[in-house]
């Protein structure tokens, strides 16, 4: 895991104990840090002491401030198992930090997902002057102790997952030492460092930006921005300004990559070239891209976008255009993301699970040509108006879920045949029955998947599994 001496003999309060959290634990617990964790869910409070085999683990009483002594669990925290016992300075208590005096903390770190326009351990740490940081911020602050690096930084309302993987596999491809975390993988505080010369790709999220305040990226993406997560901005102009603000942590000499092909994007371009500023702005547009039929994963307008700045990033790191090339030749895709399953008598087979409204699968029905489309699940929208501009490209729909019905009127009003299959394994068998070669089978449902599934990855493996079927 990534530690450093930054962080000894320091007090943290932790709140959010999923992966980021759990691994902020670990990772300042290793440094000699103490730490004081809190999840309002006990299982993973529960989780974290087999793990750690540190400290005692104490919790707040009442709301009074103060903690007691009595155990979360019966048996003792440390196991000879569980490998070297507590070091001074490694102590880990239970306590929601909200009932604890905040005094003398180092910071309070976050999971992203805390809602802080609303959640009120903002002005607790507000009032007790301790800054309110997220894992990211950690890393920065841990950057001094690592062998000598790089940090790309991919923010964007879309695109920054795919364009964060591909300047992952590109550098991997090249021989490039690479990491990639943030808010995409694991957290990047559990993984190991790396060797001297190598590079972190880090997605960011809005959110991650908003308690990140020392991250200098060597090379900052910003893809686009559209309106998007309002109920946690003032406005769409708070939220721009959210992704701005990861340029605004560069030193003006490091690079940064922005797709101008919207108004907030330009605006940012503009503001970061303008002569007070002088930061060294290398602007990219999807109409950059000529050719993409090379690259059989990154198809489509949205991927020439997305593989524009990730080729203006590599070359930024000093990739050659082969190295360049390669991986963009080679890029598997993301799962469930236009994720190419199989090629059967011709017919492509495309897992397009994530796209759980229809402005998400808007990009991937201008991908291709002749498509056989299911689609359906549990409805965001009554309408598929972000579609229509492809309905040109839909040779058939074959619709599931809840929505399936009014997805099949909306189709047939406008002249496509539809077969309502119900449920996605028929679907699967009606449009592999129908398609011939060169078509492509794709599911890109426009909904979300809870009507007949836990999530749009186990209704991806679905398909999967129904395409191996056949």
């Amino acid at each position: 895991m990534i530690t450093s001496p930054v962080f000894r003999g320091k007090r943290y309060a932790v709140l959010g104990l999923a992966r980021s959290g759990a691994a902020t634990v670990e990772a300042l617990l290793a440094s000699g840090a103490s730490v004081v964790a809190w999840d309002s869910d006990e299982a993973k409070r529960d989780a974290i002491l087999p793990g750690t085999g540190r400290g005692t683990a104490r919790k707040a009483s009442g709301g009074g401030g103060s903690m007691q002594s009595t155990p979360l669990v019966e048996s003792p925290l440390h196991h000879p198992a569980d490998g070297p016992p507590p070091r001074a300075g490694e102590e880990l208590t239970f306590a929601d930090p909200l009932a604890i005096d905040l005094a003398g903390f180092e910071a309070v770190v976050v999971s992203p997902g805390v809602p802080l326009n609303r959640h009120p351990i903002a002005a607790k740490a507000r009032d007790a002057g301790v800054p309110v940081i997220g894992d990211i911020e950690l890393f920065a602050q841990a950057r001094p102790s690592l062998p000598p690096h790089k940090v790309v930084g991919i923010t964007g309302t879309n695109g920054k997952s795919t364009t964060t993987a591909l300047i992952h596999h590109i550098l991997e491809t090249a021989g490039v030492p690479s990491l990639m975390g943030g808010n995409i993988g694991l957290p990047i505080l559990s993984r190991a460092p790396l060797a001297e010369g190598g590079v972190y790709v880090l997605e960011l999220s809005s959110y991650q930006i908003d308690i990140t305040f020392t991250l200098d990226c060597d090379v900052a993406v910003l893809t686009n921005i559209t309106p998007d997560h309002l109920d946690r901005y003032a406005g769409f102009e708070g939220y721009a300004a959210s992704k701005a603000r990861l340029f605004a942590m560069q030193s003006p000499d490091h690079g940064a990559v922005i797709a101008t092909e919207d108004d907030a994007t330009r605006a940012i371009a503009d503001g970061l070239r303008a002569p007070a500023q002088e930061h060294a702005v290398t602007v990219v547009t999807s109409h950059d891209i000529a050719d993409q039929s090379r690259w059989p994963a990154l198809q489509g307008p949205h991927n020439a976008q997305n593989a524009a700045c990730a080729i203006a990033a590599c070359r930024l790191l000093g990739l050659s255009h082969d190295a360049i090339e390669q991986g963009l030749r080679t890029y598997p895709g993301l799962p469930h993301r236009m994720e190419r399953v199989a090629e059967k008598a011709g017919v492509l087979f495309v897992n397009d699970s994530k796209a759980t409204n229809a402005t998400a699968t808007a990009p991937a029905l201008a991908a291709y040509p002749l498509i056989h489309w299911i689609l359906g699940g549990l409805p965001k929208t009554d309408d598929l108006d972000d579609c229509k501009p492809h309905f040109d490209h839909v040779r058939a729909g074959y619709t599931i879920g809840e929505a399936g019905p009014m997805f099949a009127r909306i189709l047939r009003e406008a002249g496509k045949p539809v077969t309502e299959s119900i449920t996605l394994d028929v679907a699967v068998r009606d449009a592999a029955a129908a398609a011939r070669a060169g078509e492509v089978v794709m599911l890109s449902p426009a909904c979300a998947s809870f009507d007949q599934f836990s999530d749009y990855e186990a209704r991806g493996e679905a398909f999967r599994a129904a395409v191996g079927a056949l």
